[in-house]
């Protein structure tokens, strides 16, 4: 999976999100986006790995 088609899956699951819950603004998930990149930026870390080995394990567990 590559970045685009992994910002493609993120809007539409901010869109179901945003549909299911009104309440929530673009900001409260824009925090939740960023806490995942931080996440994603930690394990980097750790594993040595690149965010896109990273994105495709992620995918396939």
């Amino acid at each position: 999976m590559n970045t685009e088609e992994l910002k493609g899956k993120w809007n539409q699951v901010k869109g179901k999100v945003k549909q299911k819950y009104g309440d929530l603004t673009d900001d409260d998930l824009t925090v939740a986006e960023g806490k995942f990149d931080e996440m994603l930026g930690r394990v980097q870390e750790k594993t040595g790995k690149t965010k896109e080995e990273l994105r495709e394990e992620f995918e396939n567990l």
